[in-house]
């Protein structure tokens, strides 16, 4: 069986993300970029099934600039087989991003494809829903737990009443939760073995998929600073100012 992992190039989650001075988005240039970690979940995941003996082969695809390619090269460090880059610099939007891997899904034919459930730059949690709608293919979202068996692959998915456990007929679409597993360290032999490794590069026109982004950005601001806490001396005065400052109690 092969497994198919869309992965995505975001702003690292150690860096302390700034918004540009006229409101259009995020500051990228200069900044620490890396792989989305609910993707480098996905891949991890993929690496296990196929150590397991349950897969032949990984696939990983990356959507974005010619920068991709290092996260990339990432995930093959880390047990991929192979890799694809839609090369764009347009943005890319989940519909748009759907659409291609939908493409490729026809083209590799995978048994199940892996991907993390949302992406930390716009937490759309999106993608792989739409591109289940697309295939037509069942989805399982939020994994906290894969396991193949036969032709199914039976999903425990977290759910806000604890956990739920479904099987779906493959081929099938998970998204990965923080709980699925937790990512290998990449050595620095297998970074080496990844350079060797297939990077196959093709542009949106090859797939005959149109990128533009169907939504319009118009504000992107900063949350709102927190206001500074305040001591109280009794709870007759904190329960005060909840019912008559604060205003959530009565």
């Amino acid at each position: 069986m092969k497994i198919l992992v869309p992965i995505k190039r975001v702003v690292d989650y150690n860096v302390k993300v700034r918004v540009k001075s006229d409101g259009t988005g995020v500051e990228t240039a200069n900044v620490k970029m890396s792989m989305n970690p609910f993707d480098e979940i996905a891949v991890e995941e993929a690496v296990r099934l196929k150590e397991a003996g349950a897969a032949t082969e990984i696939v990983v695809v990356s959507i974005g600039p010619t920068a991709s390619q290092e996260t990339l090269r990432t995930a093959l460090a880390i047990g991929a087989d192979r890799a694809i880059l839609v090369e764009t610099t347009a943005e890319t939007q989940p519909l748009g991003v759907a659409k291609a891997l939908r493409k490729l899904a026809e083209k590799e034919t995978p048994g199940l494809i892996i991907l993390g459930k949302q992406a930390i730059d716009d937490d759309s949690n999106q993608t792989g829903q739409m591109l289940a709608a697309l295939l037509n293919w069942p989805q399982a979202t939020f994994a906290s737990k894969v396991k193949i068996a036969g032709e199914e692959v039976e999903v425990t998915r977290e759910v806000d009443g604890g956990l739920e456990t479904i099987s779906i007929k493959m081929p099938a679409i998970v998204t990965t939760d923080l709980r699925l597993n937790e990512p290998r360290y990449v050595t620095l032999p297998n970074i080496m073995k990844a350079k060797k490794k297939t990077l196959e590069v093709v542009k949106p026109e090859d797939l005959g998929v149109d990128l533009a982004p169907r939504l319009k950005t118009l504000k992107v601001q900063e949350p709102a600073k927190r206001k500074a806490g305040a001591l109280v001396k009794t709870v007759d005065e904190l329960v005060g100012k909840l019912k008559n400052e604060a205003r959530v109690i009565q």
